[in-house]
């Protein structure tokens, strides 16, 4: 199943994505539900209850996809330094307040949120601030939980997961730096490209897929999530030990080597560049950036 969110002649719409990806079967919702995008419909999974009706298919070309989650439930949970390859990369880059000699690869999961207003659709525009010089891309696979708890067990956790998305984790360097932790640098407007919709755990596994960025058609990330330091059972079973998970949670797995501090010299965004994430199972975010 793969569960879009999009806006046709001004209007919120959520709906079943077709198998050959060009057709959309709207669910009948109420319109403050289908502003909500597959929150809603995920949360209805979680209690039981059969899906609404579908109404007529329409084109995928008669549409504007929008984030799959356009008002997350609350901030997204993101996961640093969990690809071994990148986790040296960010201790080596200067720009690590985390690191310490010797301790390049963590113990443990790293957890940090972005703002749900931060969150834009798979095409939107990433707009360059003028707060910051030091932009950055991090692609990642992003699990959704489908069903909530506290005090998960990792043997337990993949009953948990309804699925999976991509996120491109935007972030601004200079102020993570600055300001000694994540939060900041990586919640300003547009730095959470996400999308292109949701899928099922059932059409898509998340812990055997293929990982890749782009920026102008140069490929920078190339990783399989296997390479994972912490896994999603790990991820799952950390963040629900004292945080009580809900149906529709976002939890960003990390991303690869090969972001843009990991060159010398970096390569930053810049107006002009298109940014291309792409997760085997998924599909991709096609990103300007301006």
């Amino acid at each position: 199943m793969k569960i879009i969110a999009f806006q046709q002649n001004g209007a919120a719409g959520v709906g079943l994505v077709s198998s050959d990806l060009q057709h959309i079967q709207p669910f009948d919702m109420p319109q403050a539900q289908r502003e909500l995008g597959a929150l809603p419909i995920i949360e209805m999974l979680a209690r039981g209850e059969p899906l609404p009706a579908l109404l007529a298919p329409v084109a995928m070309a008669a549409v504007k996809v929008t984030a799959p989650l356009p008002k997350a439930r609350r901030n997204i949970f993101c996961v640093g330094k969990n690809y071994f390859a990148h986790a040296r990369e960010f201790a080596g880059s200067g720009f690590d307040s985390s690191a310490k000699a010797g301790e390049d690869i963590p113990d443990c999961p790293i957890y940090f949120t972005k703002v749900p207003e931060s969150v834009v659709g798979p095409t939107d525009t990433i707009e360059m601030p003028a707060a910051s010089s030091a932009i950055d891309y991090e692609a990642e696979l992003t699990v959704i939980i489908g069903r909530g708890g506290k005090g998960i067990k990792a043997a337990d956790a993949m009953a948990h997961v309804w699925g999976y998305t991509i996120i491109n984790d935007v972030t601004a360097r200079d102020w993570q730096s600055r300001h000694k932790q994540w939060h900041l640098g990586k919640s300003f407007d547009t730095f959470c490209p996400m999308g292109p919709w949701l899928v099922s755990a059932d059409e898509c596994d998340g812990t055997k897929t293929r990982v890749r960025c782009y920026v102008n058609g140069e490929l920078r990330q190339d990783a399989s999530t296997t390479d994972l330091i912490f896994d999603i059972p790990t991820l799952i079973e950390t963040l629900s030990a004292g945080i009580t998970l809900y149906p529709g949670d976002v939890i960003a797995t990390g991303t690869p080597v090969g972001v843009g501090i990991g060159f010398k010299p970096p390569k930053y965004l810049k107006s002009g560049d298109l940014v291309r994430v792409e997760i085997d199972g998924i599909g991709s975010l096609n990103n300007p950036v301006k």
